[in-house]
């Protein structure tokens, strides 16, 4: 039976000994330069609240001082997030600079230096929903509040941030829109002035006198309470229907809210009809007239007669 090599094998056994002890001295060297530099972190952190503290009390201090004296709000918002932004910015390479040693803003400008181009091409999107943010803010095409329609989207502003903007539908759902389709897109804003124009058809018979129902449905939005007295409504005849005049009837709201237009339009409707119907002026009913004269009438008429004389002579037997 072979004898082991008692030297080979206590070399074996030396050398595991030396992995594990480099191992354990490794260990402990990472733990000791951790627990070295905790009260760093600690003090990174403590920088970084105070910068966030500071970020929060020159947002008041620019509410405060210009909230009440600048008539574009959204130069407001402007200045309170970029102005924290860069507050938390500079706090932020402070904590680095404490918290790891050897760092220098210069070395993280070489290091974004370095891929700036992928960064580019993967942020796209994002900065330019960031430019156009703050565009949308310093030129200010809308405000919060406002009732603005995008694309297949229409609702109540509640939020203009850098990168989207947020608006409430008037189903009660949230639609987060990015900033870039705002600004290089139509934008209709429904409460960019105070008053606004509401239309409605109504066709009249062509037995009926056309001034006498423009008299009468102008006396019905005299006694609507939603149609605005600044501007005086209108009514003008548009086209000769398939079976009524066409009349278009105008009128101004001076609330141009999507809630004051529904309730406006209701108003007016009802009370149109109220008006013709004591005038005694017919609002028809599509027509359509058959040429009886016509062969394939005559043939049709035929045939029906013909099965009515069949039911006739089976019913009788």
């Amino acid at each position: 039976m072979p004898t082991p090599d008692v030297s080979r094998l206590s070399n074996t056994v030396a050398d595991g000994m030396t992995i594990y002890q480099q191992v354990v001295y490794t260990t402990r060297d990472l733990a000791s330069g951790f627990i070295e530099r905790i009260p760093y972190f600690v003090a990174a952190l403590i920088v970084l609240g105070i910068f966030w503290l500071l970020s929060l009390l020159f947002k008041k201090v620019v509410h405060k001082f210009l909230g009440a004296r600048v008539r574009h709000q959204n130069l407001v918002k402007v200045f309170q997030r970029v102005g924290g932004a860069l507050i938390l910015f500079i706090g932020f390479m402070i904590a680095m600079v404490v918290a790891i040693p050897g760092f220098t803003p210069a070395k993280l400008i070489g290091a974004l230096g370095i891929g700036s181009v992928a960064i580019g091409f993967a942020f796209k999107d994002i900065f330019q929903n960031l430019l156009s943010g703050i565009l949308l803010l310093l030129s200010e095409p809308f405000r919060i509040g406002d009732q603005i329609i995008s694309g297949d989207y229409e609702g109540t502003v509640e939020d203009i941030k850098i990168r989207a903007t947020t608006i409430r539908t008037y189903d009660g759902r949230q639609v987060v829109i990015p900033n870039s389709d705002l600004y290089t897109s139509a934008l209709t804003v429904n409460t960019a002035y105070k008053q606004r124009r509401l239309q409605v058809a109504v066709g009249i018979g062509y037995e009926d006198d056309i001034e006498t129902a423009k008299s009468k449905i102008l006396a019905a939005l005299g006694k609507a309470g939603t149609v605005s007295t600044h501007q005086a409504p209108s009514v003008i005849a548009t086209g000769f229907g398939d079976s009524s005049i066409d009349l278009m009837v105008r009128w101004f709201i001076d609330d141009g809210t999507q809630a004051h237009k529904v309730a406006s339009i209701h108003e007016v409707m009802v009370q149109i009809k109220n008006a013709l119907d004591e005038a005694g002026i017919n609002i028809p009913f599509p027509i359509r007239t058959l040429d009886l004269g016509d062969p394939s009438v005559k043939s049709i008429v035929k045939k029906l007669n013909e099965q009515h004389a069949v039911d006739v002579n089976q019913s009788a037997e």
